[in-house]
């Protein structure tokens, strides 16, 4: 009887749970939209914080100057309290007015993030973070390129070298971006971790920037690159890393064309007595054939072959 009263407790138990499944996949979806969006709001209300509380500095500083101006009229104060006061007070404006700039700076990347919002139907790949791995895999992809590619590793030698300044950060941006990076596109991520991966991965791509830069200078001062190459380029890359392989060819066989040298001279050198002995070995001529045999002459002897009975012992 119990069970015909409330049959209606399951079906709905399993709406419910449907519904709000679909109601929290709906709102990641809508949040992985608006990610980027929300970072920027989320950068411009710590931007206001921060101006807020440089003006509240401005107003300190200007009670400051007052207070110091008043005690040197009273003869309590000296003038060069007076003039660090003074400069403490246009310190405390210049820091308000640049952040004030950056205030309005930051309106402006929430009006184009909001510009830019995907729309619920769009591609995975165009999603705020999905892009932003992407940028980061290219850089990544770049750097590996100076690292499997047999001639860019003898041409460009800077990129593998952490000796290198500018190498040295990439390398230390490169961890900084990997250790901010989530495992996937769908990991959930706070407005403010996103922010903050975004802008290692922006500094990531600056400090590879110029490392290649520098990496190029290196390369056409020492002639492994010609002078007038452009930055690389998939398509030009081929033809200088193959006059870059026939540049370390010629030279390794001087070299070898060297070594075999000295160890001539050298062989000369410790020979006994004054002639020059040659170190090659000398050249053989081929004997001549045997004459063939006259007519008339007999045939060559023939040795006997011993019997199998001269072998045996003799019996007793």
């Amino acid at each position: 009887m119990a069970i015909a009263e409330f049959w209606w407790v399951a079906p709905a138990v399993i709406g419910t749970g449907a519904v709000g499944w679909f109601g929290v996949r709906r709102q990641r979806a809508a949040h992985a939209r608006r990610l980027a969006y929300d970072a920027a709001r989320h950068e411009l209300r710590d931007a206001r914080t921060t101006a807020a509380g440089a003006r509240a500095e401005v107003r300190v500083a200007r009670a400051d100057l007052a207070r110091v101006q008043a005690e040197r009229a009273a003869g309590r104060a000296s003038s060069s309290d007076v003039t660090r006061a003074r400069n403490e007070l246009i310190r405390a404006q210049r820091d308000a007015r640049a952040l004030a700039a950056g205030v309005r700076a930051q309106r402006a990347r929430v009006a184009a993030a909001r510009a830019v919002l995907p729309g619920a139907a769009s591609d995975p790949a165009r999603l705020p973070l999905a892009q932003l791995m992407t940028a980061h895999d290219t850089v990544t992809r770049r750097w590996l390129d100076y690292e499997t590619d047999p001639a860019k590793l003898i041409a460009f030698p800077v990129m593998s070298d952490v000796r290198a300044p500018l190498t040295a950060v990439y390398l230390a941006e490169r961890a900084t971006a990997q250790r901010l990076r989530p495992r996937s596109a769908q990991t959930p991520m706070s407005p403010g971790e996103f922010a903050a991966y975004r802008d290692a991965v922006r500094r990531l791509e600056a400090s590879f920037d110029a490392a290649e830069k520098e990496a190029w200078r290196h390369a056409r001062a020492s002639g492994a690159v010609p002078p007038a190459e452009d930055e690389p380029s998939a398509p030009r890359w081929t033809q200088v890393a193959q006059r870059v392989t026939e540049t370390v060819i010629a030279s390794s066989a001087d070299v070898i064309a060297r070594v075999g040298d000295a160890a001539r001279s050298a062989a000369r050198s410790d020979a006994p007595g004054d002639a020059p002995v040659d170190p090659t070995p000398p050249r053989t001529t081929p004997s001549s054939p045997p004459a063939p045999p006259a007519p008339d002459a007999p045939p060559p002897p023939v040795w006997p072959v011993p019997s199998r009975s001269s072998r045996r012992p003799p019996r007793p």
